[in-house]
C-alpha cells in the first residue's frame, strides 16, 4: 500500500518515478531512433528537467509491486468496471522494449484495480476487453486524476469489439468533458521514439487511426479501436474477425518510451 503521503499527493508518486526513471536512461545513453527534431529536442529537454528534478528530491521508495528495483518500469493491466480484467494484451511488447532501447522493464503486467491508490506507481496502464461496461464514479475519478498527474493509459478495443468501443468512448466522455478523443496523425512523436513507423497495418484493411486524449499538449489516454492486443504472443486469445493492428508490438514500444519521455 502507499503511504498516506503519496495517497494525498499522486502527482509525487508519478512524477518522482518517471523522474529517476529518465535520469538512469539518461545514464545508459537511452536510443532514440529516427524521432522528429522537434520530437528529439523536446524529449531532451524534459530528460534534463527530470535528471535536474531527480538529483534534488528524494529517492523514490525502493518497494514496487513485485519487490524489483526502481530502476525498472513497471506497467500495470487493469481491473475495472468493478471485476472486468485486460486478459487479452500480449506484454510482449515489454522484452522489445528492453532489446531495442536502454528501459529496463518488467517482464509482465502487474494488476491493478482502477479505483486503487496504486494505480499511481505505473507511468503506463493498459485497458482492454470486449462488450460493454460501465465505471463507477470512483474509478472515473482516479482516471483522471492518474492522466491529470503524468500518467498515460492505452486502452484497445479486444477483437474490434463494437459494443467495448461505445462504452469506452462514452466513459471517456464523462472522465474528460473538455478534452474529446482526437485523431493522431502519424507525425506525431508517439510514432517516432524508438521505432520510426509510418503506417499503421491491419489484419484485414488498413486500421482506423488512433486516437488520443490529450491535456495541455500531452497525451494522456491512446485508443485503438482496432486494437493493439498483440493476441500473436498470447495464450487462449485471438483477434476473432476483428481488424487488429499488426505492428501493434513496435507502437507499443513507443508509447511506453512517450510515457516516460513526456
Amino acid at each position: 500500500m502507499m503511504s498516506q503521503t503519496r495517497n494525498q499527493n499522486p502527482d509525487r508518486s508519478i512524477r518522482l518515478r518517471l523522474a529517476f526513471v529518465a535520469a538512469v536512461a539518461l545514464l545508459v545513453g537511452l536510443s532514440i531512433v529516427e524521432a522528429q527534431e522537434p520530437a528529439k529536442n523536446a524529449a531532451s529537454a524534459d530528460n534534463g528537467a527530470r535528471g535536474a528534478t531527480a538529483a534534488k528530491t528524494d529517492v523514490p521508495e525502493p518497494r514496487q509491486p513485485g519487490g524489483e528495483s526502481e530502476s525498472v518500469v513497471q506497467v500495470a493491466n487493469l481491473v475495472y468496471a468493478g471485476t472486468k480484467s485486460s486478459t487479452c494484451f500480449s506484454d510482449h511488447f515489454l522484452i522489445d522494449t528492453e532489446k531495442n532501447s536502454s528501459i529496463s522493464t518488467s517482464r509482465r503486467f502487474h494488476a491493478v484495480k482502477l479505483s486503487s491508490p496504486e494505480l499511481f506507481e505505473f507511468p503506463l496502464v493498459i485497458m482492454t476487453g470486449e462488450g460493454s461496461f460501465d465505471l463507477p464514479d470512483a474509478e472515473r475519478q482516479n482516471l483522471r486524476k492518474y492522466v491529470e498527474h503524468g500518467g498515460l493509459l492505452l486502452a484497445s478495443s479486444g477483437c474490434s469489439s463494437p459494443d467495448w468501443d461505445r462504452s469506452f468512448r462514452a466513459e471517456m466522455a464523462k472522465v474528460f468533458p473538455d478534452h474529446p478523443l482526437a485523431s493522431l496523425t502519424m507525425d506525431h512523436p508517439i510514432f517516432h521514439t524508438v521505432y520510426d513507423v509510418t503506417e499503421l497495418k491491419g489484419l484485414h484493411s488498413t486500421p482506423r487511426p488512433l486516437e488520443a486524449v490529450s491535456i495541455q499538449g500531452r497525451v494522456g489516454v491512446i485508443y485503438s479501436v482496432d486494437g493493439l492486443n498483440d493476441t500473436a504472443h498470447t495464450t487462449g486469445c485471438c483477434c476473432c474477425g476483428g481488424n487488429e493492428i499488426t505492428n501493434c508490438a513496435q507502437i507499443n514500444v513507443n508509447i511506453l518510451a512517450y510515457a516516460l519521455l513526456y
